[in-house]
């Protein structure tokens, strides 16, 4: 089973509707939230609760999916009211490609507690928690669906810089928020420690694949790398050191680091608080490092060949496999282990609460994810209101990298339980077989028992 780039690349194709911010940020504004925390460490709750405990696995379960390429941008309706696919003849490539971006951003994160519980002490308020987070962030260029949809024609297509990354980790964390009150009056700090554990990584990068299809000969150019550190999966490769499938020997880390989320809120007066921070500053020491690429640029052109009439296969069978040598991934030495930085991220808010009744604020908060090409921003605009203790609503705009979305918020907090659901990205129109025409969409939910 020889692992080529263009395979690789044909699924970071099939994950195009897919990217996220898993966090509920419709939330963030409710005061009797359990996990404003986790946006900005310095939020506590010492002054609502003694403590809390999370029910392991369902305390916080945030799932998230957007991107600025939707399923309305791959299927059309067709004269008698059916859906099809780009691919069809009735559907003109000029139509198609006004909903292609120059770069289609795309990826997936989850983000789940497996066990979690907070509390009053050293002055302050407490969490201890343990998430599992998946993170998945892609790029395809437009130039590559235009080559699908146009098919051969005298062109060149340059469709390179197809870049994907995913990483798994579990983190443990310790977070302290305190009340500097006394020295600055309205000031809150906070920070988390986070130990990172982590189960996978893997960095696709195709760098350069043109396509020069003339009415002579066609000429192809590849240059690609592929980096893997998955614990306990061990990477096969044949007598000409080229990739051939992977053995699981057993589980195993595949590395270890650290991260750091640090905070701090104001509240000017009765009426204006601030709050900045800055989340997920750390990185991952990954072992178990296999790379694999190109080897540098490798090039094809249908004029080095010619068919030989009287020898038909074996003429073709050499240019087949000159041109799949295009793809192969060869085995790089020497590389054991590499450090990489996490998505690191950045919130900034200002909210104004109504002075003519208390229990109604409208905030906006910004996001800006820091992940070199995969970099986000987002601004949401928000409406909150708790009209009892124990029942927080809140309703949201927002609009950046990834389009505009709707967001609510419900969050129900009797005495000693505690029940949340809402969405940053509500689904929106769906087409007449029920299926979303955009596909940006987030979940949360969580149960949790306070004290």
């Amino acid at each position: 089973m020889k692992l080529h780039i263009k395979y690789l690349a044909a699924g970071v194709i099939a994950m195009t509707s897919l990217a996220a911010a898993a966090q509920s940020r419709s939330a963030y504004f409710l005061d009797n939230f359990l996990y404003n925390y986790q946006h900005n460490p310095a939020m506590g709750r010492d002054s609502l609760a003694k403590g809390e405990v999370a029910m392991p696995m369902l305390g916080n379960l945030n799932v998230g999916i957007s991107s600025n390429l939707g399923l309305r941008d791959l299927y059309f309706r067709t004269a008698d009211g059916r859906l099809t696919t780009f691919m069809n003849p009735s559907v003109s490539a000029s139509k198609f490609m006004k909903g292609i971006n120059k770069h289609n951003r795309v990826g997936f994160e989850m983000r789940e507690q497996i066990i979690g519980f907070g509390f009053k002490g050293i002055g302050g308020y407490n969490h201890v928690s343990v998430n599992a987070v998946a993170d998945l962030q892609a790029r395809v260029p437009g130039s590559l669906f235009s080559f699908l949809k146009e098919g051969v024609t005298n062109k060149t297509y340059e469709i390179g810089r197809v870049d994907a990354n995913l990483q798994s980790f579990v983190e443990v964390a310790l977070n302290h928020s305190h009340s500097l009150d006394k020295y600055v009056p309205g000031l809150r700090v906070g920070g988390t420690f986070k130990l990172l554990l982590g189960l996978g990584n893997a960095d696709i990068n195709m760098d350069r694949a043109d396509l020069i299809l003339g009415q002579d000969a066609w000429r192809a150019v590849t240059n690609g790398t592929v980096r893997i550190n998955v614990g306990g999966v061990h990477f096969k490769t044949d007598d000409d050191e080229v990739l051939d499938g992977a053995d699981m020997d057993g589980f195993k880390l595949g590395g270890f680091g650290m991260a750091l989320d640090f905070g701090a809120t104001y509240r000017l007066n009765q009426d204006w608080d601030f709050a900045l921070a800055f989340n997920d500053i750390g990185f991952i020491k990954w072992n178990y490092n296999a790379e694999y690429g190109t080897n540098g640029e490798r090039t094809f052109s249908t004029a080095d060949y010619k068919i030989d009439p009287d020898n038909f296969e074996d003429s073709f069978d050499a240019m087949s496999d000159a041109f799949d040598a295009l793809y192969q991934l060869k085995a790089h030495k020497g590389l054991t282990s590499r450090t990489r930085a996490i998505a690191g991220t950045m919130k900034a808010s200002a909210r104004y609460t109504l002075p003519q009744y208390r229990r109604l604020s409208f905030g906006l908060l910004n996001t800006t994810h820091m992940q070199k090409r995969y970099a986000w921003t987002e601004f949401r605009l928000s409406a909150n209101v708790t009209p009892v203790d124990w029942l927080g609503v809140s309703c949201s705009y927002g609009l950046g990298t990834f389009g505009s979305s709707f967001g609510w918020m419900l969050n129900i907090a009797p005495k000693g339980f505690n029940f949340f659901v809402g969405m940053d990205h509500t689904f929106g129109k769906l087409a007449k077989q029920g299926i979303p025409l955009n596909l940006d969409g987030q979940f949360s939910m969580g149960i949790n028992f306070p004290f």
